[in-house]
């Protein structure tokens, strides 16, 4: 009877190993999307997007290109030698104002990439996520440890939305349905990921680099190139556009970079040219993916983040993507603790480019 029982499990192990195995054949042609139809251009080859720059190369490490993916994979599941996280960390929740009018500017970091930017009688949102997990599959991937600094009932009328790109932790469905449902916002990203914000029953503009849309009177996006990847379901990487944005206001412009590597590092002074650069948002972290390493070929640490705000010629700047979602290697106060080491050998105040926690709210002085 045993070993029938044995007999019987282990033919039902063999066939479930079999349908694995079939499915990671089979299904993966079926997640594929196109996104984006156009012209081909120094950035799409007809099909798919891809960084015309080349610069600073690509870390032989970088995720984004298949270089040690599968022992990327492993060592981020098994966590081998990585920094402890909090599970949790308490933030203070912010109830903004309804409206900040003029050449005032209000910031109040929400959370990863999620800004909330008030002025000229606008609110703002950048990659806006309100839920708890970053991925297709909760709860299963990467999980915030930081609560959205702002309960989502508390957002003023949001005006605005920038979506630079359509990783789960920049694209969050589930709120940008929201948002379209409470407010009709004017959601602005780039090329092919309208396609995908549709799913949520919103509706976005999606413009190539360089592509303008007047959003008030008194402010005017500009989708600005940078360097980066896409994908929703791996196999349609790079079937939609990423982009950083420079917003540009009577009260000076703002930046906001989107997620980046470093890539050939014009791309700041490219933003640069469209005036001066009040504020700029900008990534420092998830940028360790081994031991030690701090850049890679999609994602720039602090080192860089010193150099781009440099590039813009920003007066001012705001570190983003850490304190949030456990998407690498460093320790959960790295990307701060080295901005500010950054900051002081290129002889920058650290009062002008902020590493501060979740829930921190800005009145960002003038140029």
């Amino acid at each position: 009877m045993i070993l029938r029982v044995l007999r019987y499990f282990f033919v039902a192990l063999l066939w479930l190993v079999i349908a694995f195995l079939l499915a990671i054949v089979l299904v993966p042609p079926f997640l594929d999307r196109i996104y984006y139809r156009g012209e081909v251009s120094d950035h799409f080859d007809g099909a798919r997007f891809f960084n015309p720059d080349e610069g600073e190369g690509e870390w032989v490490g970088d995720p984004t290109r298949g270089n040690n993916r599968g022992s990327l994979i492993a060592r981020f599941v098994t966590g081998d030698g990585r920094p402890p996280w909090p599970e949790s960390v308490p933030i203070d929740q912010i109830v903004p104002e309804t409206r900040v009018e003029g050449d005032r500017l209000v910031v109040t970091w929400v959370g990863h990439a999620t800004v909330l930017v008030q002025t000229q009688g606008l609110n703002i949102l950048t990659d806006p996520i309100w839920s708890d997990y970053a991925t297709p599959f909760p709860p299963l991937g990467p999980r915030r440890v930081s609560p959205p600094a702002v309960r989502f009932d508390d957002l003023p009328p949001i005006d605005l939305v920038l979506v630079s790109h359509n990783h789960y932790d920049h694209m969050d469905l589930p709120t940008l349905e929201r948002l379209w449902e409470r407010d009709r916002p004017q959601i602005v990203t780039s090329l092919g990921n309208d396609t995908v914000i549709a799913q949520a029953g919103a509706e976005a503009m999606a413009l190539d680099w360089g592509g303008q849309v007047r959003v008030s009177p008194q402010a005017e996006v500009i989708v600005t190139r940078n360097h980066h990847w896409g994908s929703r379901w791996f196999v349609d990487r790079n079937r939609a556009l990423w982009s950083s944005f420079v917003i540009r206001t009577p009260g000076g412009n703002i930046f906001f970079a989107g997620d980046t590597g470093p890539g050939d590092m014009r791309w700041p002074e490219e933003a640069a040219a469209y005036g001066p650069v009040r504020l700029a948002l900008i990534p420092i972290g998830a940028f360790r993916f081994e031991p030690g390493q701090n850049w890679s070929g999609s994602h720039i640490g602090p080192h860089h983040a010193v150099r781009v705000m440099q590039g813009l010629g920003a007066r001012h700047a705001l570190g983003i993507h850490w304190r949030t979602f456990r998407l690498s290697w460093e320790a959960f106060d790295t990307p701060g603790r080295m901005l500010g080491e950054e900051l002081d050998a290129a002889g920058v105040p650290r009062e002008r480019f902020l590493a501060a926690p979740v829930g921190t709210v800005w009145e960002v002085p003038g140029l």
